[in-house]
């Protein structure tokens, strides 16, 4: 059985590398490779996403007041349209990302590709546009980016971000959308893991260590887009670049000599 300790570190794991351009999916996969977890992690999967998303609800209160005081307001349609993309693309191929995502035979790859694409996006000149310059056509293409962050190495706040510079928003402000978004992209993950919880096998886990992996998820998650945004003011990006660069290759490498 999953003890507290490797809970709290399963909780960091998702914590940080939700809202780090790093892909959460991807770590959580290799955490859960560590520690001899398959699909028996998946409710404390979804526990952990339960904690990243009470982050990112306190963090954005102040936004979710205004949505719940006005819901036809410009900034509920740019949530709905960014998320459009991801909910038609999961709908048409969530058996092929199923696949994918239990296997793993990619995930090195897709490491690789969030790479290149923060590396790509570092250089993008530092636009102007601040959270009430967004467009409509903004969020449709940064959710057009999120998207493709359904396969679980790809970062979604990695391309989310990238797809907010591209659309000339400041660096501040990518992130800050970025973070947003993943509101209704975590609460949809986690109604999909509780159905797929219904029809799969699910490993008995202590009620402490959901507690210590979801009260962990939530303080790292918390701590990890308060600092994020604060970085992108003035950091590069390709620090992050190098970091699922050189855990693509290494991924890779394990995957080529069988040890993984």
């Amino acid at each position: 059985m999953l003890s507290k300790f490797e809970a709290f570190i399963l909780g960091i794991i998702q914590g940080l590398t939700e809202f780090l351009p790093i892909s959460s999916s991807g770590h959580l996969y290799l955490g859960r490779h560590l520690f001899g977890l398959d699909e028996a992690g998946l409710f404390l999967d979804t526990m952990l996403h339960i904690g990243t998303l009470l982050a990112v609800l306190v963090i954005y209160k102040n936004e979710l007041l205004q949505i719940v005081k006005n819901p036809f307001g410009k900034l509920s349609y740019l949530l709905v349209l960014g998320t459009i993309p991801a909910v038609i693309v999961g709908f048409l191929f969530s058996d092929l990302f199923e696949n994918i995502s239990k296997s793993g035979i990619t995930i090195g790859w897709e490491f690789l590709f969030t790479g290149f694409v923060l590396w790509m996006a570092d250089g993008i000149k530092n636009g102007a546009k601040r959270l009430e310059n967004i467009g409509y056509g903004d969020a449709l293409f940064i959710g057009t980016f999120q998207a493709a962050a359904i396969f679980p190495a790809v970062s979604r706040s990695g391309l989310t971000i990238a797809a907010g510079l591209m659309r000339k928003l400041d660096r501040e402000t990518a992130a800050y959308f970025s973070f947003l978004l993943s509101i209704p992209a975590i609460a949809g993950g986690i109604v999909l893991q509780m159905g797929e919880m219904y029809t799969g096998h699910i490993e008995a886990v202590s009620l402490g260590s959901l507690l210590v992996g979801t009260v962990s998820s939530a303080l790292f998650g918390y701590m990890a887009v308060v600092w994020m945004i604060n970085f992108l003011k003035r950091k590069s990006l390709k620090m992050f670049a190098v970091y699922v660069w050189i855990l693509g290759f290494t991924v890779l490498a394990l995957q080529l000599t069988g040890v993984f």
